[in-house]
């Protein structure tokens, strides 16, 4: 039988990769429900290659014409709307396996709703852990579902990690978890060059192909960053055993330092298909249309230490992991807020980290954010104030 999938996000980066390694193992699985957030006429071509018995737009004026379309097209697929739309497809009992890949804080609610029904999830959204952690992974645990990594960088640490202690690295003889980073487009200029940068700059990586605001977040290296809070609860371990590496080459997607010496990495082209179609077929492995790492052409990996100056959004996930409390959530929003802006061309690219900074001076080590209440609530509170600011402007 084949396995059943919704894909969170299908019109992102993420979910076009997804679709692509699907397209080549029809046999094996089935798109039950797509959903995005306002791309109507991507959506209506992805519902008709793939006839998803749901598709869900996140604007409810966007489902509509998703819907006007659909009937003209004689399709069968049911269209929903909004946040319960998108946690009604990420539960539906049909599915097994839940591809989450919607950008920022709006996955955190379906990504919880897919594993309180138990599900597979394939995590690329690492706000959700990010945002929710202890909480997150305590629903995973307490209805059996099965969480798998799917950003480069932490599949590469799961292959990398025992059979029997993927997520857990405490006493398996791991010395340390090694995230390599590229230093984005702006890994050799000068705070001068920093301060004029455009966002046309910031979203031409050199060696991904991902959308504006991930984008951003590596050229800031805030993506990094809060890929180390993701490593800590992913795999059980501490912030002070988690490094960062910026390695140009992106052939290296990952590294696991072992106590006797050895130092296991994940090599590959840099290609999303490759983490995905891993997560898919776990434990098995399925082809993904990536061409073959030619280690010859490749010739030489370099290895350089994050310049926190450079990269100050690296340094305050650092801090905010060891402040606690609501200190990552608070992150996290001022961070999305502040990307928006820097898109808009409202502020510049060196205000971000500025924003953030000052955000941060108001999280608390002692809030609770044991309950999603809380945490939105949070993430509100902070939205609102970084706006303000950036409205002061």
């Amino acid at each position: 039988m084949p396995r059943n999938v919704t894909i969170l996000g299908s019109t992102g980066s993420i979910g076009k990769s997804t679709l692509n390694v699907l397209s080549r193992h029809t046999d094996q699985y089935k798109v039950e429900a797509l959903t995005a957030n306002t791309d109507v006429n991507a959506m209506a071509k992805q519902c008709k290659q793939w006839h998803p018995q749901f598709a869900v737009m996140g604007d409810e004026s966007a489902a509509q014409q998703l819907e006007d379309i659909l009937k003209q097209q004689g399709s069968r697929t049911q269209v929903l709307s909004g946040v319960q739309g998108l946690c009604q497809v990420a539960a539906l009992d049909d599915v097994d396996t839940v591809v989450a890949g919607i950008v920022g804080a709006a996955g955190l609610l379906p990504s919880l709703a897919a594993a309180k029904a138990g599900k597979r999830i394939l995590l690329a959204n690492k706000e959700a852990l990010v945002m929710s952690g202890q909480l997150f992974i305590n629903t995973v645990n307490e209805n059996n579902a099965e969480l798998l990594p799917v950003d480069s960088e932490h599949n590469a640490i799961f292959q990398c990690l025992p059979s029997d202690k993927k997520y857990a690295t405490n006493n398996s003889g791991i010395n340390k978890i090694i995230l390599t980073a590229s230093g984005g487009p702006f890994r050799t200029f000068t705070n001068d060059q920093l301060a004029s940068v455009t966002p046309a700059q910031a979203i031409d990586h050199p060696n991904w192909e991902m959308g504006p605001k991930i984008s951003v977040d590596s050229a800031t290296m805030m993506n990094k960053g809060l890929e180390v809070i993701e490593a800590h609860w992913l795999f059980s371990t501490t912030v002070e055993d988690i490094e960062v590496v910026v390695h140009p080459q992106s052939v290296i997607h990952s590294m696991v330092s072992y106590v006797d010496g050895s130092v296991l990495a994940q090599l590959g082209n840099p290609d999303m298909r490759t983490p995905i179609a891993h997560a898919l077929a776990f434990p098995d492995r399925i082809t993904s249309g990536v061409e073959p790492l030619d280690i010859f052409e490749v010739a030489k990996l370099e290895f350089e230490k994050p310049d926190f100056q450079r990269f100050p959004c690296l340094k305050l996930c650092y801090e905010a992991i060891r402040k606690g409390g609501s200190a990552s959530i608070v992150l996290n929003a001022a961070n999305e807020i502040a990307v928006a802006a820097f898109l808009d061309n409202k502020i510049a690219y060196t205000d971000i980290s500025d924003l953030i900074e000052q955000a941060l001076e108001s999280a608390s080590a002692d809030e609770d954010v044991s309950n999603i209440e809380n945490i939105l609530a949070v993430d509100t509170q902070v939205r609102n104030s970084v706006s303000e600011s950036i409205a002061r402007k």
